[in-house]
């Protein structure tokens, strides 16, 4: 499976994550979003930049119940909960987003 990208196919397993995680930007984020039927709104994006944070510093794309928490520590409880992350992310925060940022498919998603 690949996603295209100014005419440059890019990479990703049979699941729709990339297979290189430096091959990621801006642009092939709303490629991902549209094949996932996610809007980028700005809250979207809010949560795409805070998980890449997260990868970051802790080299691990989290669990949905690890991001609920760290979201509601960071960015408070109206954005650090289920319901919320779930609106924007309907197949699951930590799998559709994460996969939206780039990042790696969490342990533990099916």
């Amino acid at each position: 499976m690949t996603y295209e990208l100014n005419g440059k196919n890019i990479k990703c397993d049979d699941k729709g994550f990339l297979t290189n995680l430096a091959d990621w930007s801006p642009e092939l984020a709303e490629v991902i979003a549209l094949n996932e039927e996610v809007p980028l709104s700005e809250d979207a994006w809010e949560i795409i930049h805070f998980l890449r944070d997260y990868y970051d510093e802790y080299q691990i794309a989290p669990s949905s119940r690890v991001l609920v928490k760290a979201i509601h520590r960071q960015l408070g409880a109206d954005k650090g909960n289920s319901l919320y992350l779930y609106e924007l992310f309907p197949r699951g925060p930590a799998l559709q987003a994460g996969k939206i940022a780039g990042l790696p498919k969490p342990s533990g998603c099916i």
